[in-house]
């Protein structure tokens, strides 16, 4: 006999996958009717996933961080792209016009940080936080502390995209440092070695110490910086006199 599914439940039902990995709790949304929506990434590490179950008119996100599910709370119809009465995610199967597009593909609740915003203030969020998203200048003409906002969580949102990016173009391939984060300094240094960097600079300011490789093969001009002994930030800094 086949299984039956559980009925949908609210956040407050969902509390038991808190702890749990991230594709568990997918794995657990998708049982319980739950389609994922959306996924935004932070710089700090917290990424953002909201889930719709249509047969219960319900929205939820799931905030994740290191992979593992930190919270789940109760979301608008807006933050999963529907408004009630309306076919929207149907829609998006066949076809979506611009304010469908916008629905679903702009700000969400937690880019507000539980703010309140009136609908003037929502909106100028929204331009800013489009802008900031797809690298537009910044254009607050309506000086709106709101767009400020909905700016710099635009942009946060779009570094966190591109972390796989190294800010290069071209056909040569660029050499893998990110993937350094964290380690302890005198591993580090020696995968840096193996990819053909070599330090050309280094100082000190308290108790960090900074390092500055160079790759000559792909031009890339990398500040590592080392706190309680590990590579605490790694970051390509384009250019420094003795890169070259």
């Amino acid at each position: 006999m086949a299984a039956t599914p559980a009925l949908a439940e609210k956040a407050r039902d969902l509390q038991f996958i808190n702890g749990s990995l991230g594709r568990d709790a997918e794995r657990q949304l998708q049982d319980r009717g739950f389609a994922h929506i959306s996924t935004h990434k932070s710089s700090s590490g917290y990424v953002n996933s909201y889930w719709w179950d249509e047969g219960d008119d319900k929205c939820v996100t799931v905030e994740v961080y290191d992979g593992r599910v930190m919270t789940i709370n109760d979301a608008s119809d807006q933050d999963c792209g529907k408004h009630k009465g309306d076919d929207a995610l149907a829609a998006v199967g066949v076809v979506a016009g611009a304010a469908l597009l916008g629905s679903l593909f702009g700000h969400k609740s937690h880019h507000r940080e539980g703010k309140e915003y009136n609908n003037e203030d929502t909106n100028h969020f929204e331009r800013g936080y489009q802008d900031g998203l797809h690298n537009a200048s910044y254009h607050n003409y309506d000086r709106s502390n709101a767009y400020s906002h909905g700016y710099e969580k635009g942009v946060d949102e779009r570094e966190a995209n591109l972390r796989h990016h190294h800010r290069r173009g071209g056909y040569q391939r660029a050499a893998q440092f990110k993937d350094l984060q964290g380690d302890r300094a005198r591993g580090g240094m020696e995968a840096l070695e193996q990819r053909g960097f070599r330090q050309v600079d280094n100082f000190a300011s308290g108790e960090t110490r900074y390092s500055i490789q160079w790759q000559p093969q792909t031009r890339q001009c990398l500040q590592v910086t080392i706190a309680d002994g590990r590579f605490y930030d790694l970051r390509d800094i384009g250019r420094h006199p003795e890169c070259r």
